[in-house]
């Protein structure tokens, strides 16, 4: 039982700064100058033929 304990305060403190710092990061990379072109042609790939 103390585990839990231990692990839920973890999650509730720092697993929670972790999941928003990560999420805030994600954000930044999707709408950074540039993200639009490189999706496109990410998108292109499986429609390339060999």
């Amino acid at each position: 039982m103390e585990i839990y304990t231990a692990m839920r305060h973890f999650a509730d403190s720092w697993g929670l700064v972790f999941m928003f710092v990560f999420f805030l990061g994600m954000v930044l990379f999707l709408f950074r100058p540039g993200a639009k072109s490189a999706a496109n042609e990410a998108a292109q790939i499986p429609l390339k033929e060999d």
